[in-house]
């Protein structure tokens, strides 16, 4: 039996020996490896961090402590040694744990994580409220550096300074340096300040001064100050300490027994304090290593041969294909996206158009409101985001554009189900949110025709234009005919039927198409309402089905069911009705009422056909 196998609970790890505890790192790799290879998940980021998870828990005492995630899907060696062992083979899957934090699943996860930058508000909170409960127990925020260019983690920072709380902040670095390295003196006194030899010999002098009468709390002062004058000379401060923050690092986050002593030593402090650890993304498999971005988030792969390259044309490589050609044709146009450029199709653009293409970083408030800047200078923005993160720019759009009605394109990447990521990254509020702005053109291709056409009236026409489009392929093309201004496509005979099925983008594929009985109509341009083409398509219609791959509160269907019911139209509503979990998109659809079972359903309890 494995040492994981045998571990009941995170206080286990406590008794290992050194030996035991390396040999623990190298099975909690192999699990994580064998186990996203057959799942898909996150893999380079959970490959290092895995000692650095196995030394919070030596350290730390879970639950009463408290470890926060910064976004989570690094948390895969965590789930490990907090009794999800067994489940682990469910990552991901239906019923199973999720790739993210998860309070309904264990205890062990405090809070939801799946957007960046969250953890160290939350962090602080549960810290201030141990205070002010009297308790004693520890708050720990691991934040990736990635996560360092989100606005919320400073408005945080800056109110940490100075408080007297039991909060650690461990900073894990995987990609580029927080401070700028001068020189080998400058690396060997940093050494020296995180070794364990320090520490010790540090306690042990304020032991000894401490005894000395009258003078010994002078001589630690004094001694500070020289310490300090000296680190400042030669190291400088850094963001943390000019914050008021105590900092401890760099450190090898991949170097076990360092990384006890670092936050053993952090945990003496009675003031918040940054733990700044380098670890290396896909430590311990090659191709990671090599590669870390590439395996970032992963399909199922096979382990000997590594990723191979996907074939096949998704939205993402035809947005991105599209606008890459456009920007060649016309010099206003400029691509923002926010720590998303490969995602969402902008390489080539990146490539190409290297003066006109802006990452931001994970800062999407920001993105759109630089976006807004240009549109007012007489550029033309296109920001490109997933859906789910989209969820944070209402202010910024409603403010900076759509009050302004500055010609400006949003690209929503992922909206709709999302495979696999689960309740955090779910892009079904995109449209409920959005429609409710003035100024505002939604569309929503359900195939790269129509991703063409949308995204050339977008950015053809004045005004918010928002496209929005699924994760992955088209669905069949064959079939639909459309409206005279391409915002609508409809089956064959939809005029005459006595029931119809009104809904927009991917979820049409689930509809019965090719049936006498009943007819669907998909709309492309999904807001504002072509209430007379609409009205035209449905004219002989008793009963509507309104379908939506999206929330139902302030969405397409809860808009148009009124519509219908002053026809005295009969309705039924087919929409998300809340949060919704993980797993393949065949399983979210029932989930969520949306499968081709549950409209066959709903148009039986409609009655009726066009002879009735």
């Amino acid at each position: 039996m494995s040492i994981l196998e045998t571990l009941k609970n995170p206080s286990d790890v406590k008794s290992l020996s050194e030996e035991q505890l390396m040999e623990l790192t190298c099975e909690l790799r192999e699990k994580i490896l064998t186990t996203v290879a057959s799942n898909g998940g996150h893999l380079s980021s959970n490959l290092g961090i895995v000692e650095a998870t196995v030394a919070l828990h030596r350290v730390f005492d879970c639950p009463d402590d408290k470890i926060i995630f910064d976004v989570s899907h690094q948390s895969y060696a965590h789930k490990l040694l907090t009794g999800r062992y067994e489940e682990f083979s469910t990552l991901r899957k239906s019923g199973g744990i999720s790739g993210f934090s998860n309070p309904r699943e264990s205890v062990y996860d405090p809070c939801y994580e799946g957007h960046c930058g969250t953890s160290v508000s939350e962090a602080l909170a549960l810290a201030v409220a141990d205070s002010l409960n009297g308790r004693e127990n520890y708050t720990v925020a691991v934040v990736g550096d990635g996560a360092f260019t989100n606005g919320m983690i400073y408005e945080a920072l800056n109110n940490c300074a100075d408080k007297k709380l039991r909060l650690v902040i461990l900073l894990n670095d995987n990609e580029m340096s927080i401070s700028k390295n001068i020189g080998g003196l400058n690396k060997a006194l940093r050494r020296m300040r995180s070794s364990a030899g320090y520490f010790r010999f540090k306690h042990g002098l304020q032991r000894v001064l401490r005894k000395i009468p009258l003078l010994g709390k002078g001589m630690i002062l004094l001694g500070r100050k020289i310490k300090n004058f000296i680190k400042n000379v030669i190291l400088k401060q850094n963001v943390f300490e000019n914050l008021g923050l105590d900092y401890i690092g760099p450190v090898d986050g991949n170097d076990l027994k360092r990384m006890c002593s670092v936050l053993a030593e952090a945990k003496r402090r009675d003031r918040c304090c940054v733990v700044h650890v380098y670890t290396k993304k896909g430590k311990g498999y090659p191709p990671a290593e090599a590669e870390p971005d590439k395996y970032h988030s992963v399909p199922p792969f096979d382990i000997e041969r590594g990723l191979e390259e996907k074939n096949g044309e998704t939205f993402s490589s035809r947005f991105g294909a599209l606008i890459d050609a456009r920007a060649d044709e016309n010099s206003d146009i400029c691509a923002v996206t926010a720590a998303m450029g490969a995602g969402t199709g902008l390489s080539d653009f990146e490539k190409s158009h290297p003066e006109r293409f802006f990452d931001v970083g994970i800062a999407e408030e920001h993105a759109v409101t630089f976006g807004a800047g240009l549109a007012v200078a007489g550029k033309l923005p296109v920001v490109a985001v997933y859906s789910t993160f989209a969820q944070r720019v209402f202010d910024q759009l409603c403010q900076d554009v759509s009050m302004a009605n500055l010609h400006f394109v949003l690209a929503l990447d992922r909206s709709g189900f999302v495979e696999g990521d689960g309740i955090t990254h779910q892009g079904i509020f995109d449209y409920a949110l959005f429609s409710s702005l003035p100024n505002v053109t939604i569309y929503s291709p359900a195939t790269f025709k129509e991703l063409d056409f949308c995204l050339d009236r977008a950015l053809s026409e004045e005004g918010l234009q928002i496209v929005r489009y699924p994760k992955g392929g088209e669905i069949p093309s064959d079939g639909w005919q459309y409206t005279a201004d391409g915002g609508m496509a409809y089956t064959c005979g939809a005029e005459k039927c006595g029931r119809v099925i009104v809904t927009y983008g991917r979820v049409a594929q689930n509809a019965p198409l090719g049936r006498e009985d009943v007819a669907v109509v998909r709309l492309v341009r999904v807001f504002p309402f072509d209430y007379e083409a609409l009205g035209a398509l449905t004219a002989s219609a008793k009963g509507v089905v309104l379908l939506e791959e999206g929330i139902s509160e302030g969405g397409m269907a809860q808009k148009l069911s009124s519509y219908f019911l002053e026809r005295g139209v009969k309705t039924s509503v087919l929409a998300v009705g809340s949060f919704v979990g993980h797993g393949n998109l065949s399983e979210l659809y029932s989930e969520s009422g949306l499968s081709p079972e549950n409209i066959e359903r709903a148009l039986e309890e409609l009655g009726g056909s066009e002879e009735e």
